[in-house]
């Protein structure tokens, strides 16, 4: 199977939405103010299509095997963090949701994985390692030495494949309420 990664564009955000849901669970419930499911999709489209936030498409990188989107991953600087954060706390506010802090998620000097998602038919079929690799080469491009991301304690086959790609748990960190694993590698 040939996976290829490619920068996101505005028309994957049907496929982004779900995927990120599929990742973070009910942190997407507080991240995007909603409850219902269909209105959590449709605000994550929503913050994907905008510039100024942790989801939106310009972090975001699609894998794709034979034309179809297989797994996607949001990457950014730790040192952007702040700001994007603070606007997704701003939009928050303007659309009348409960606005907590929003903590953040990496070191300043760390290039983080947010967010990364296999399909449910491409899972086991090198998707997620694929993504990882290239990762490690944007952070490179972009001049960070460390690329870091957060797993939650329960997801073992995850935690398991971030071992296999050389990722080394760093300390115990806090999202939104929930205990993470906080884990870094040198690129």
């Amino acid at each position: 199977m040939d996976i290829t990664v490619r920068p996101a564009q505005l028309a994957d955000a049907p496929f982004v939405a779900p995927l990120i849901v599929d990742a973070i669970d009910e942190i997407a419930n507080r991240l995007t103010g909603e409850d219902e499911p269909k209105a959590i999709v449709h605000s994550l489209e929503e913050l994907f299509i905008r510039t100024d936030n942790r989801h939106s498409y310009q972090n975001t990188y699609i894998a794709e095997i034979d034309g179809e989107v297989a797994g996607m991953m949001v990457v950014y600087g730790g040192d952007q963090a702040p700001t994007l954060d603070h606007n997704l706390e701003q939009w928050l506010a303007a659309k009348g949701a409960y606005v907590q802090k929003i903590e953040i998620e990496a070191r300043p000097d760390e290039f983080y994985i947010d967010t990364i998602c296999t399909a449910p038919q491409y899972r086991g079929h090198g998707v997620g390692t694929t993504l990882l690799k290239y990762a490690d080469n944007i952070a490179k491009e972009k001049g960070y030495q460390k690329v870091s991301l957060s797993v939650e304690k329960q997801k073992d086959r995850a935690r398991h494949l971030y071992e296999k790609m050389n990722f080394i748990y760093s300390e115990p960190w806090m999202i939104i309420g929930e205990e993470f694993d906080h884990m870094v590698k040198e690129v």
